[in-house]
């Protein structure tokens, strides 16, 4: 037999059960909605004020200040990743490169930054001589740690150093493509890991 003062005990429990999975329901769905906005294929397009962009100063390649105002007049792809990259970054430089072929002279209509996650590796230098090898309209950006962790921010981007043997080091980072509209507003994430023709004729409707 159950005595009362054990009963007692034991009453609460489902309750408080209850309680933390409506509570975990409740922050998968806000986690959900997060994801879907910013899913690499694009969630759709963003149909109120977006969290996603925002004030920023880094450098190009060429030693030219770059800030949020650079990106109005026209649509703008921005990625973010680093020189020392051993995939995924070369991979989708090289996909828009492709798409900016496909674009021929109206590849000049919009703005591609390849933004650095590793400024203590990815100097003004190493980002021109990196980015030789693809599109000439293709900008590679860096700046100060503290440059760089606030256009991170503004992006809501992610980055993580992940120690190797030898002291040495590689980086987790955000891979999704940032679309954004002639304003500067956030619209979507942007597929080019897709037919070039395509995601041209995608990208020609923001011009």
């Amino acid at each position: 037999m159950t005595k009362p003062s054990e009963a007692k005990r034991r009453g609460p429990r489902p309750v408080a059960l209850i309680l933390s999975l409506a509570l975990l329901v409740a922050g998968l769905s806000a986690l959900a909605g997060v994801v879907y906005m910013t899913m690499p294929g694009g969630g759709g397009l963003a149909s109120g004020p977006s969290a996603i962009g925002g004030a920023f100063t880094l450098t190009d390649q060429t030693g030219r200040a770059i800030t949020e105002r650079d990106l109005k007049g026209k649509p703008s792809l921005v990625f973010f990743g680093f020189t020392h990259c051993p995939d995924i970054c070369p991979t989708k430089l090289f996909e828009m490169t492709q798409m900016l072929d496909k674009l021929g002279t109206d590849a000049s209509k919009v703005n591609v930054y390849f933004v650095t996650v590793d400024p203590a590796r990815d100097t003004q230098d190493l980002m021109k001589t990196y980015l030789g090898s693809f599109h000439p309209g293709i900008s590679g950006l860096t700046g100060t740690e503290e440059q760089v962790t606030q256009a991170m921010r503004a992006y809501r981007a992610f980055a993580r150093k992940v120690p190797l043997e030898a002291g040495n080091y590689t980086m987790d980072h955000t891979v999704f493509v940032y679309l954004m509209d002639r304003n500067g507003t956030f619209v979507s994430t942007f597929d080019v890991a897709r037919d070039p023709e395509q995601a041209a004729r995608d990208l020609r409707r923001y011009m």
